[in-house]
């Protein structure tokens, strides 16, 4: 069969699923990952043709794609900061305003001529351990998570990476103190209200784990109130707490770090939406 007959099947079938513009996006995305095939290399030859078992899986991404299943668990990975992690329903697909989250820390601690110490908390994927590990090679990095699913995978990829990271299975809501003293700590915890939910798309709702991005309505705050307290005795002098946060939270969490003693800093992601802050002690 040829290829782009097969384009013209899974256009046809998902066109009201999806932004047309994100349906070609997927079929060149899967196509990529299972059979080395670009955009540039149908445009080049329109007469390509693929297999009968090529078909099939084409035939059944699509079939998952429309149950919003997200690509990048049919791929069975993705691509952030330039490397590629290994995803599944045990961890939040990494988002590209994360990476700015990475990007922040490195503008501030990539002159560093120390060794860093680094705590990630909730680490999901390991997506931004392992991506300051692999820029900061002479850091020593620790993440915690409460899944040990999801540590699993973080595992996995910090292996894949070439990485040596310290991971560790904990309840942050739990921990009364960390043994050890770091010159950053970092997290992006569950910040999504339940009366949020109507914003998410199926992709979300269905597939990301619900502990690693909701929280209750009535204490949104939760994890971000309990990682300051701790940072406060955790943090060395001049260290840093950096936080992606919910952005129609921005200024009450910016707040909240403010009156346990930080002085804080505010940013907005590339969408224009206040996504991240940074906090040191006065």
């Amino acid at each position: 069969m040829r290829l782009k007959a097969q384009k013209e099947i899974f256009v046809k079938t998902l066109e009201h699923e999806y932004p047309a513009e994100e349906v070609l996006s997927f079929f060149f995305l899967l196509t990529e990952a299972f059979f080395g095939i670009k955009r540039i290399d149908l445009a080049l030859d329109p007469e390509l043709e693929i297999n009968e078992n090529q078909v099939k899986k084409i035939d059944s991404a699509l079939v998952r794609l429309k149950k919003h299943e997200p690509v990048q668990h049919i791929m069975g990975e993705t691509e952030f900061f330039g490397l590629s992690f290994k995803v599944d329903k045990n961890v939040l697909v990494p988002r590209p305003e994360t990476e700015e989250l990475v990007q922040w820390i490195l503008d501030d601690f990539s002159l560093e001529n120390k060794v860093l110490k680094i705590l990630d908390i909730g680490a999901g994927s390991g997506c931004i351990a392992i991506s300051l590990a692999k820029n900061l090679p002479v850091a020593k990095i620790s993440a915690i998570d409460i899944s040990k699913n999801a540590l699993e995978i973080a595992r996995i990829n910090a292996e894949n990476n070439k990485v040596q990271i310290q991971f560790f299975q904990q309840d942050i809501l739990q921990t009364e103190k960390f043994s050890e003293a770091f010159d950053v700590i970092v997290s992006n915890p569950p910040y999504v209200r339940e009366l949020e939910k109507k914003e998410m798309y199926r992709n979300v709702l269905d597939y990301d784990p619900p502990t690693a991005l909701y929280v209750k309505d009535e204490n949104p705050l939760i994890f971000y109130d309990k990682i300051t307290k701790l940072a406060k005795s955790a943090l060395k002098p001049g260290g840093k707490l950096y936080f992606e946060i919910n952005q129609y939270l921005a200024k009450e969490t910016e707040e909240m770090m403010k009156k346990n003693g930080f002085k804080t800093e505010l940013r907005k992601d590339i969408f224009g939406n206040f996504r991240m802050l940074k906090g040191e002690l006065r």
